[in-house]
Order: structure tokens, then sequence, then C-alpha cells
């Protein structure tokens, strides 16, 4: 084993971390216009894409710890951009609905993804479907679903 090993200039996991937190960056000043945050956002599209379904199944959608998603849904529903209602068929299960305000609010966000990926510019659209596919692929071996 090699010390080399421990420099930070070799760690995949802090390019990761890295790139992460410079995604975050760039949609940060795009989201504040909508008053979202990153992982609001990400509640947002999934729901944009399915609305009316579980906590449970947004927390699979969304890959979002199941604690943070009912912090992040208390915020929202604040905002009244959603409601988090009992299921009639079993109380025990909430359902999670857009509000007016939450559907009106994917016409405002829907330029949100060109204006990112237009700061991407030293990679091109197949070099991205590559990224999201290796990506994928970590996220798998790591044991988290996608």
């Amino acid at each position: 084993m090699s010390i080399n090993q421990l420099k930070l200039k070799n760690q995949l996991c802090h390019r990761l971390y890295m790139a992460s937190n410079s995604i975050v960056r760039a949609y940060r000043e795009l989201l504040s216009e909508l008053n979202l945050t990153y992982p609001q956002y990400v509640v947002m599209m999934a729901l944009w894409e399915q609305d009316k379904i579980t906590i449970a199944q947004l927390v699979e959608k969304t890959a979002i710890d199941g604690g943070a998603m009912t912090q992040i849904l208390k915020k929202m529903d604040d905002k009244s951009l959603l409601n988090i209602v009992k299921q009639q068929q079993d109380k025990r299960k909430r359902l999670v609905q857009l509000t007016q305000q939450g559907l009106a609010l994917k016409l405002d966000a829907v330029n949100i993804p060109n204006k990112i990926s237009c700061k991407f510019n030293s990679i091109d659209s197949a070099q991205v479907k590559q990224l999201m596919q290796l990506l994928d692929l970590v996220v798998n071996d790591l044991g988290e679903s996608t």
C-alpha cells in the first residue's frame, strides 16, 4: 500500500463531493428565484412527474433520507406548495399532493435544466449521458437504488 492513496487528488470520492457541491451552488441562484432549496426542487420534480404519492414512494423516488424528507415536506407545506393528507384506505399512510401554487411553480422551473446544462462548457451531451450512466453504476455498487 502506498501513501499516495491518501492524497486528495487520487480520491474519486472527493471529486464526487466537489462535483456535488459545485452543482448545488450552480442551482442555488436559479432556485432562489423560486424560493426553493435543491432538496425541495428534487421533491418538486418528483411530484411534477407523479403527484399524489405516499411519503414512502417519494423517499424511494428521490433517494432522500426519510428523516430529512419529513423536514423538507414540512417546510414545503408551510410554503403552501403541497399538502400532506391521510390516505382514505389506510390512515397510517399519508399522501403528498401538490397545491395549485406547487403545480404553477412547474412553469417557472421549466427552463432550469437547460440553464444548468449551459454551464457545462467542457463536456458535450454524449459525455453527460455517459457520466450519468457511470454515476448510476457508482450508486448501484454502493447499494443505493436509483
